[in-house]
């Protein structure tokens, strides 16, 4: 492949900040970005984000300053990003869906002292501005919120200074650009340190991938607080001058008009929305839009639902890119136009990693056995800089100087990758981590609840669904629904489970730790309530 984007070489590290730069050099007036109708060229989204730069600074936001946002998908979404990078700042994402504990953990953890939100998410954040002892001053967009917050509260508009010149902050490609917080198992959702290097690296491995040019034209749902979204759609299309397309959050009935007003060519989707909109009624941006999308992305992308999308739709190229982690983006990846094998995830990712197999004692095992997948770097800043403020987190990781995933996998003769399980109690729905610990925690707190445990189930789309199996506190008296409600009042959305069980005891080993394997082999018992089936609605905010 050759490379196309302007002053590049596969041996330089790189920092987002050059990315626009160059790309606004080469590109200037260019349409860059759509967002609903609103569109910004490769120089207007550089100018505005010099002025919200220069606005934080004048907030004084400074070099190594985390900054939380929490906003939905937006222009304004994607400025901010490039704002604070310009600064030197360290972007903080954090999940629309989060409230009560679950925000307080990340926003606290963070460090932050400049919280940005939508109106009605600043709402959550004033609610636990107590909690929140660092935090000094919140910014909202939007309509003024109803909100009681007694430190220094903003408009969107206050950010945006007069000044559009370049803030001059000498950023180098090791430097952080990112906290991504991740779920975990045993302690609370860790921030994963993203440096400057990374995303744009795992931006250029995309492009091997997806083999986008500057007449593609991407369009994706998927939010942008997500390293995904940001990474291997924004950053990744910028550097080839390529389109990109974003929407408010994914709908199955708006799917195919927006393809057709956007004119795109290329989808970027989460595995879950493919069989979705491969087995939609048809419509009539559906029919005129057959044959325009070249190629549909998404991880993990089962052969038959590939088929589907191209017989249905006329779609080129579904692709199946590789397999992916916070921690290491792209460890095993499909070059364009490489063979793929039936289930497979790519191949071993060599010029940016050493991948091997192992077993418990991380002895490298031969093709076609199944190990634990573990990862090191060939190129600088192209991991993760380690989990934030938690070293022995980190070290834990980095046993024998590797990363171990934690998930099973197993190359075959010829280097294809297999992903067969995760070896640990971890849980991912709808493109969402979950923290089964952070689950826990939170149905301790009601009063009626004794023991829990959160837990994985297989669901239909090939991720999973989460299941929480409870004992009640003696006398209690509870029921499904009603502990339902509650956990949609005090959880994100993601995290309230579809399964839920009232048992006497959870099964235990003779240390009193509770056996997680064999409820998730139980799966959905006789005895389980089943949210989706008694007709239970969530609202995703």
């Amino acid at each position: 492949m050759s490379t196309r984007e302007p002053g590049w070489s596969t041996e330089q590290v790189d920092t987002i900040n050059a990315v626009l730069q160059r790309s606004t050099e080469k590109y200037g007036e260019r349409k860059f970005l759509d967002f609903l109708g609103e569109t910004y060229s490769f120089a207007d989204l550089n100018r505005t984000a010099c002025r919200l730069a220069n606005g934080l600074r004048a907030l004084g936001v400074s070099k190594g300053q985390t900054v939380v946002t929490i906003l939905d998908n937006s222009a304004d979404a994607v400025c901010i990003w490039f704002a604070i990078n310009k600064l030197g700042a360290i972007s903080v994402p954090v999940n629309t869906a989060l409230k009560g504990e679950f925000l307080r953990h990340q926003v606290s953890d963070a460090d932050s002292v400049l919280v940005i939100a939508e109106s009605d998410y600043a709402e959550r954040v004033a609610s636990i501005a107590s909690k929140l002892p660092k935090l000094e001053t919140l910014v909202y967009r939007g309509a003024v919120p109803d909100l009681v917050f007694d430190k220094q509260l903003l408009s969107w508009t206050s950010l945006l200074s007069d000044d559009s010149s370049e803030p001059g902050v000498d950023v180098q490609p090791g430097d952080l650009a990112m906290l991504i917080y991740t779920g975990g198992t045993t302690g609370p959702s860790k921030g994963c340190m993203i440096s400057h290097n990374y995303a744009c690296s795992l931006a250029r491995q995309m492009l091997v991938i997806t083999n986008r040019q500057e007449d593609t034209i991407t369009w994706s749902p998927l939010p942008l607080f997500h390293f995904n979204a940001v990474a291997t759609t924004v950053l990744s299309n910028m550097m080839v001058g390529a389109q990109v397309a974003l929407y408010t959050r994914f709908s199955v009935s708006n799917f195919w008009p927006e393809i057709e007003r956007t004119g795109a060519n290329d989808v970027q989707l989460l595995a879950s929305m493919m069989p979705m909109l491969a087995g939609a009624p048809e419509n009539d941006s559906m029919k005129r839009c057959f044959g325009q999308l070249k190629a549909v992305w998404g991880a993990p992308f089962p052969v038959p639902v590939q088929q589907q999308w191209k017989e249905r739709f006329g779609v080129t190229h579904t692709i199946c890119g590789g397999f992916g982690l916070s921690e290491c983006s792209l460890p095993t990846i499909l070059p364009f136009g490489t063979p793929m094998r039936p289930n497979s995830s790519g191949k071993r990712n060599t010029e940016y990693f050493d991948v091997r197999i192992v077993d418990d004692n991380d002895v490298e095992l031969p093709p076609n056995t199944p190990g634990e997948i573990i990862v090191r770097p060939r190129k600088p800043h192209v991991m993760f800089e380690g989990y934030w403020k938690r070293p022995e987190d980190t070290l834990k990781v980095m046993r024998n100087m590797w990363f171990h995933t934690g998930d099973i996998g197993m190359f075959d003769e010829d280097d294809y990758f297999y992903f067969l399980d995760r070896k640990k109690d971890y849980l991912r729905r709808r493109g969402e981590n979950i923290s089964s610990f952070e689950v826990e925690s939170a149905f301790l707190q009601h009063q009626a609840v004794d023991e829990v445990a959160a837990h994985a189930v297989l669901s239909d789309l090939g991720e999973d669904e989460l299941k929480v199996t409870i004992t009640l506190k003696p006398d209690a008296v509870l029921n499904e629904v009603d502990l339902c409600h509650w956990a949609a009042d005090q959880m994100p959305y993601y995290a309230v489970p579809r399964y839920i069980e009232f048992r006497s005891a959870l099964p235990k080993s003779p240390l009193g730790r509770v056996y997680k394997f064999q409820l998730r082999d139980e799966g959905v018992t006789a005895g389980t309530w089943d949210r989706e089936k008694a007709g239970f609605k969530l609202q995703k905010r």
